[in-house]
């Protein structure tokens, strides 16, 4: 018999702390002054405050003024100082085969990086293997195969996304077809939905927090998640407090942090998730994050992207239907919950 998940933080719309670390940064705009938090563990909140105390030393008041009536800025001021990981493809926009220009090496990386191209060449030449990885990427986005790194290709790939591959061992996770003979070494697709290698499946799963994640910020968002995973599947969820022997570990990191996946700073690769038993799901601290019970503007929506990664962990893979969550990427100030498309590919593996 299904236990139904029961939420202890049910009617709670924002979380402050009085102790945070410094990386993963979570706003709540739901006030009129900017909540401005640390997810990971250990730091200060800091939040603006408009009392002023008098002193009877004109002096004293001068010099407080300024620092009293200080407004903290919003999160995008504060934290995102560094350039969008993927912005570098603008300056490639128009490039095509045969063409020699700077910074094609990085676009070379962004493809290998998401399955399309395998061995290649560290250099900035634009040769026929880039081509067929971009049109292999155009494909799976339903862009014009041009071959050619246009603006409408540009301004998909600068997107923030999930960073799971697409294309796993030569085979596109996200385009609809015939069913593929279940194996351990091929996806098995279905409409627009697809599965892990070898249809993994697992119906009761522990999870916790790492040392790096802030359970207090994070705990009631993963309430919600799977809870609404657990409505329109079979799954049952139990947090624990030992990550070490848990099915999933939720994480929180910046750049390189020891899977083999490192992170690329604000506006690129949001997370990624491995299938359990290994089961780590890990957030990139330096990315601008909302925890508002409603998108905010310019904000990555924690519980879209949490959502869509225990997605991953229970056996889904992308999706190139644009409106399900499985989609593989998201833009700030959305937020979008599991669609038909997912509820059919997760009721697919598991009923």
């Amino acid at each position: 018999m299904k236990t139904k998940y029961k939420s202890p933080y049910h009617g709670v719309n924002s979380y402050i702390m009085k102790d945070f670390p410094s990386s993963l940064k979570c706003i709540n705009r739901s006030h009129s002054s900017w909540d401005v938090a640390r997810l990971t563990n250990s730091a200060k909140l800091k939040v603006r405050t408009m009392s002023v105390k008098f002193s009877s030393l004109i002096v004293s008041i001068l010099v407080l003024l300024p620092i009293l009536f200080a407004r903290t800025p919003p999160s995008d001021d504060l934290h995102n100082k560094k350039p969008n990981a993927f912005d570098f493809l603008k300056n490639l926009q128009g490039c095509h085969k045969g063409e020699n220009v700077t910074g094609v090496h990085e676009l070379k990386h962004y493809l290998e990086k998401f399955g399309y191209l395998s061995d290649h060449v560290d250099d900035d030449d634009f040769d026929e293997f880039l081509e067929s990885a971009l049109k292999k990427y155009q494909t799976n986005y339903h862009l014009n195969t041009t071959g050619t790194l246009d603006a409408e290709t540009v301004e998909k790939m600068k997107k923030p996304r999930c960073g799971i591959p697409d294309v796993v061992n030569g085979t596109s996770t996200m385009q609809p077809g015939k069913k593929k003979r279940h194996d351990s070494t091929k996806l098995h697709t279905v409409g627009h939905y697809s599965f892990f290698p070898g249809n993994p499946k697992w119906t009761h799963l522990t999870y916790a927090f790492d040392t790096s994640a802030n359970r207090d910020i994070l705990a009631p968002i993963f309430v919600t998640v799977f809870s609404k995973w657990s409505a329109v599947s079979l799954f049952t969820f139990e947090e624990i407090a030992d990550y070490t022997v848990s099915d999933i570990v939720i994480g929180v990191h910046s750049g390189s942090h020891g899977d083999g996946n490192p992170f690329d700073g604000p506006g690129g690769t949001l997370a990624h998730a491995f299938a359990p038993s290994d089961g780590r799901l890990h957030f990139d601290a330096d990315e601008s994050w909302s925890t508002s019970t409603v998108p905010v503007a310019g904000s990555i929506d924690l519980q879209t992207v949490a959502l869509h990664e225990v997605g991953h962990i229970l056996g889904l893979e992308h999706s190139e239907f644009e409106g399900a969550l499985m989609y593989p990427s998201v833009e700030p100030g959305v937020r979008k919950d599991i669609a038909q498309d997912d509820i059919n590919g997760i009721q697919a593996l598991y009923n």
